[in-house]
C-alpha cells in the first residue's frame, strides 16, 4: 500500500490539493499525494508541541525499543521499500535495497544511543560547589530532508532525534515523500505515540517553511539540501536563534598519487562517483591524477564504466538509473557541453540518450585545471578527471573549493596519505576507499559544506541542549 496523505497527529489526513509523483524512468505517474496549506502545517506544529512534555519524559529504553522495532520492520519490507525507492526517485533496485538497509541501520544505532546520553558530576575547582551537567531534548524540530537519500536522509534525522525526546515535523522534498511516508508507517507500528513524528508536503515549500520557523514553539532545524538553500534557511532561523545543523553541498575531489594501486583506485572510484548514479553531496566529483599513472588511470576508469548498463531502475541487472527529474537530468548534461566548450575532451558518454525518461550515461572527460566543471557539484554519473604533477598541486587543487565535505585519497604509502589528508579541508576523508559513511560515524563538513554532524556519537547532540546545574555543598 503506497500511504500518500499528510501524516498529523497519529491520523493519515487527505487534502483536496493533489501532487503528482512521477517515476522519472518513464515520466508516468505513481500516485497523487496531498499537499499541505496553512491548516494543515499548523496542526503539524500544534500536534508536535502537545506531544513534546510527555515524550520528553518518556524512559529513553522505551524510545529506544521503539526504534529498534523499526529498524527490525525495514528490514523485513527492504525488498518493498526498495522498489518504492527506486519507482520515486529512479536509482536502480540493488542502489535502493544498500539504501534501505543504510536507513535503516540509524534506527538500531539510535535505540542503542538512546541510553547512552552522558552527564557530568564533579567538584568545582573552587571547591565551593559540585558541578552537574546534564542534556534535555531542544524540543520541537523541523526537518528537511533531499530527493536522493530519501529513506537514508529521514531515518538519520528522525532516528536521533526520537532517540533524544524530541517531537518532529518532517518535509521531504517533493520530488520524493513516498518513502518518507512509507517510513513513518513503519513508526506508527513500532509504537511511535501520537504527534512525534508529522510529515507534511507542502508545495511552494518556502512559504510553509517560513511559516513554521517562525512559530516560537519551534526550537531546532535539521536541513540537508544545496548550499544556496542552506543559507536562505540560516536567515530565516537567525530571526529567532533557532538551534540549526546543515548538511549542505559537496564537490568531493578524488586524489590518486602516482603510488597508488591503479586497479584498487579504479575500483573505488567507480563506487565513489556512480554510488546513486552520482546523486549525492559524497560524490567523487573532481579526479586529480598523477601524471605518472594518469594514462593508465583514464582508461581503465572509461573501460569499467563503458560497461555500466544503464535502464530503468527496476529493471533486472541495471546498473544505473534514471536522475530524479528531466530538469535534474538536463542540469548534468548543460554543464557536460559547458565543459567541452571550455576544451573538455569527452572519452565517453557525454551525449543525452535519445527515447523518454531522465537519463544520462556515464560519462568520462579530461579537463584543464581552470574548467568550470570543476566549480560545480555534477550530482550525476559524469567522472572529470584532471592531471597534476605533485602532491602539492593535488592538494592546492582539491581545497580550490568553497565546499569541504568529503575527499577520496588513493596511495600505496599509508603515512603519505594521511599527510595530505590532514591537509585537505573537509570533514571527513576516505584513505584508499570509495565509500566511508557510516551510521555510526559522524557525517558532515566543513566551509560551506555545513555545519554540525549527523550519525555517530555527535547526532543525537543535534537534537540536545547541555544544561550546568552548580550545587552548594
Amino acid at each position: 500500500m503506497i500511504r500518500s496523505d499528510l501524516y498529523i497527529d497519529g491520523k493519515w489526513v487527505p487534502t483536496s490539493n493533489r501532487h503528482p509523483i512521477y517515476d522519472p524512468s518513464d515520466n508516468s505517474v505513481i500516485t497523487e499525494i496531498a499537499v499541505a496549506g496553512d491548516k494543515e502545517i499548523d496542526a503539524a506544529i500544534d500536534a508536535a508541541a502537545r506531544a513534546f512534555p510527555s515524550f520528553a519524559k518518556m524512559p529513553a529504553r522505551v524510545r529506544g525499543e521503539i526504534l529498534r522495532k523499526a529498524f527490525e520492520i525495514m528490514i523485513a519490507e527492504a525488498d518493498d521499500l526498495a522498489r518504492l525507492v527506486s519507482r520515486e526517485n529512479g536509482k536502480v533496485f540493488s542502489d535502493a535495497k544498500g539504501e534501505i538497509l543504510y536507513a535503516a541501520e540509524f534506527f538500531r544505532w539510535f535505540s542503542e544511543e538512546a541510553v547512552r546520553i552522558n552527564g557530568e558530576f564533579r567538584h568545582s575547582p573552587s571547591g565551593d560547589k559540585r558541578i552537574l551537567v546534564t542534556h534535555q531534548p531542544v524540543g520541537v524540530s523541523l526537518l528537511i530532508t533531499p530527493w536522493n537519500f530519501p529513506a537514508a536522509m529521514a531515518t538519520r534525522k528522525i532516528g536521533p532525534a526520537i532517540a533524544a525526546g524530541c517531537t518532529v515535523i518532517v518535509k521531504p522534498a517533493m520530488e520524493t515523500p513516498l518513502t518518507t511516508l512509507a517510513i513513518v508507517d513503519i513508526l506508527e507500528r513500532a509504537g511511535l505515540p501520537t504527534g512525534v513524528v508529522n510529515v507534511i508536503t507542502p508545495t511552494p515549500a518556502g512559504p510553509a517553511v517560513s511559516r513554521i520557523l517562525a512559530d516560537p514553539r519551534v526550537k531546532n532545524l535539521s536541513f540537508t539540501g544545496s548550499t544556496q538553500v542552506g543559507k536562505l534557511l540560516l536567515k530565516q532561523a537567525a530571526e529567532r536563534v533557532i538551534r540549526t545543523s546543515m548538511e549542505l553541498g559537496g564537490n568531493a575531489p578524488f586524489i590518486v598519487l602516482d603510488d597508488a594501486d591503479v586497479d584498487e583506485a579504479v575500483s573505488g572510484a567507480m563506487l565513489a562517483k556512480l554510488r546513486n548514479g552520482g546523486a549525492a553531496c559524497t560524490a567523487a566529483n573532481r579526479f586529480y591524477v598523477s601524471k605518472k599513472v594518469a594514462k593508465e588511470f583514464t582508461e581503465k576508469l572509461t573501460a569499467a564504466m563503458g560497461k555500466i548498463k544503464m535502464a530503468p531502475g527496476l529493471t533486472e541487472g541495471a546498473q544505473l538509473g534514471a536522475s530524479v527529474s528531466i530538469k535534474e537530468r538536463d542540469k548534468i548534461s548543460d554543464l557536460v557541453d559547458g565543459a567541452v566548450k571550455e576544451g573538455g575532451k569527452v572519452a565517453l558518454g557525454g551525449e543525452k540518450p535519445a527515447g523518454g525518461g531522465a537519463f544520462y550515461p556515464p560519462t568520462v572527460m579530461t579537463v584543464d585545471a581552470s574548467n568550470s566543471i570543476l566549480k560545480e557539484e555534477i550530482f550525476g554519473p559524469v567522472a572529470v578527471i584532471v592531471t597534476v604533477d605533485s602532491d602539492d598541486e593535488a592538494i592546492q587543487l582539491a581545497n580550490d573549493t568553497e565546499y569541504g565535505l568529503i575527499s577520496y585519497v588513493y596511495s600505496g604509502s599509508l603515512d603519505r596519505a594521511l599527510r595530505v589528508s590532514e591537509a585537505i579541508e573537509s570533514g571527513m576523508v576516505a584513505i584508499n576507499r570509495g565509500v566511508i559513511s557510516d551510521p555510526a560515524a559522524p557525517f558532515g563538513g566543513y566551509k560551506e559544506s555545513g555545519l554540525g554532524r549527523e550519525g555517530g556519537f555527535d547526532g543525537i547532540h543535534e537534537f540536545l541542549e547541555k544544561k550546568y546545574i552548580g550545587v552548594s555543598i
